[in-house]
């Protein structure tokens, strides 16, 4: 690929839903909500917001610097801007993450698509013991799991392997505004029930008796997993931004679009569950175990609408997934397609293979593995926990360090302000502050607070 196809993005439209189509996913959809509801609801979200000015958007900046600048996959990309020195292993280690995160993200997302089946077909009907018998039945089956995950990998191959305009720039611009639209039908749906505003007052309306110190890092955490931080996403999707690309504006744009799909998900989920009396703390079971069920309660009195409702939320869901699936596909698709020499086509292919043979492993320690254990997790928990708790807080804060302390601020400077054409000097000082100090300690209360020593 030369460096002319690399700026290769068509319009800043592309660039905006592109990048946001990566950040937005099942953390938005599955994650945020769930952890909204073990947080005390609105005030989790205040400080969640603060904690995306804080954190989320310097850190986004920073791999667009990096990517950028690079005009490279991840890896090169780090090997450039540090001048070939030990900081380029931060590049190297960004692109494992998010190879190994494809490989059991995958599997979750085959879940959503057996999930739309499901709608489909009407199985999600039944008492909330038959809801929970179903998915612990189809998560431990060796056959079906694997499947799907085949299936959304393969739809993920055949985008990835069309390039960045004709395939991941195409397919952003299609789905993400259904995405939206979709939301808002089910959002429009959900607060029309009988007592949902209850749900709404959770999410709007703060109680100050909530706020402790497990709140603000839980908001922590959340704003690094949720806008696709340290997974080499990022920066591969800045290496196709043009020099024009005002660095500053697509962060903020991007991190508000990722919060808002994040919010409109808890409209969704929060006034139905209020509806029914369903407890909003339910954790990560809410979207497979706990919802089908509220969906079939909350518009139970219209059959059909309840059938209509849980096939549209099922089918965003896996829409969400697949546009994340994307990006963490892509970043290893541009390390290999660079630095074997290859073509795009057979790159995408390698990891194709690659993430299925991860999935596969992944789905079967579900499965017919659970009894393999190592460290007393299943390898499915293990990806999670190596990746989450250990790569992800690594690389960030390894980056915010790069950033902050090591690249000289003119070349930092020169990017953020696109050689000076942008008059956003000002914000450049606050930005440098915030990576050179505040990101870096934030993300380690997190990564000490996920070990429980803090």
């Amino acid at each position: 690929m030369s460096q002319l196809e690399r700026a290769s993005f068509g319009s800043k439209l592309g660039v905006i839903l592109a990048t946001a189509g990566s950040a937005v996913g099942l953390g938005n959809i599955w994650r945020f909500p769930y952890m909204t509801g073990q947080n005390g609801g609105a005030i989790f979200i205040i400080i969640y917001v603060f904690c995306i000015l804080l954190l989320g958007i310097p850190c986004m900046i920073s791999e667009f610097i990096i990517g950028r600048h690079g005009q490279a996959n991840t890896a090169r990309a780090f090997r450039i801007m540090s001048g070939d020195t030990i900081w380029s292993l931060i590049g190297y280690m960004g692109v494992l993450t998010g190879f190994l995160i494809s490989g059991y993200y995958a599997v979750v997302s085959g879940w959503c698509l057996e999930y739309v089946w499901a709608s489909l077909s009407g199985k999600l009907l039944g008492n909330p013991d038959y809801i929970q018998s179903y998915f612990v039945t189809f998560s431990q089956d060796p056959i079906k799991p694997v499947f799907w995950t085949f299936i959304i990998l393969l739809a993920t191959y055949i985008i990835i392997e069309n390039g960045v305009r004709n395939g991941i720039e195409k397919a952003s611009k299609l789905m993400m505004p259904i995405l939206f639209i979709l939301l808002l039908i089910i959002v429009v749906a959900s607060c029309m029930l009988p007592n949902a505003e209850k749900g709404i007052e959770f999410l709007f309306k703060p109680d100050i008796s909530k706020l402790n110190s497990d709140v603000f890092l839980a908001a922590l955490g959340q704003s690094f997993y949720s806008l696709s931080i340290a997974m080499g996403c990022i920066c591969t999707y800045a290496s196709y931004y043009s020099k024009q690309t005002n660095l500053t504006a697509s962060a903020v744009n991007i991190s508000v679009i990722d919060f808002m799909v994040a919010l409109l998900a808890g409209l969704i989920i929060f006034p139905a569950a209020f509806s029914v009396g369903v407890n909003p703390d339910s954790g990560p079971s809410l979207i497979f175990i706990t919802l089908p069920n509220v969906f079939h309660q909350a518009f139970g009195n219209i059959a059909s609408l309840g059938y209509i409702i849980s096939v549209l939320f099922y089918t965003l869901l896996s829409m969400a997934a697949l546009t994340s699936l994307m990006s963490l596909h892509e970043v290893s698709t541009a390390f290999l397609e660079e630095e074997l020499g290859t073509t795009r086509k057979r790159a995408a292919m390698f990891v194709t293979i690659g993430s299925i043979l991860v999935g596969t492993v992944c789905s079967l320690s579900l499965g017919p593995w659970q009894n393999f254990k190592l460290f007393d997790m299943t390898i499915f928990d293990l990806f999670d926990f190596v990746t989450g708790q250990l790569f992800l807080p690594i690389v960030g804060f390894l980056t915010c360090i790069f950033i902050g302390w090591y690249v000289p601020h003119k070349v930092v400077r020169d990017e953020f302000t696109n050689m000076g054409t942008l008059r956003n000097e000002h914000l450049f000082h606050s930005y440098i502050f915030l990576v050179k100090y505040v990101c870096p300690i934030c993300i380690l209360f997190i990564f000490l607070h996920q070990f429980g020593l803090l």
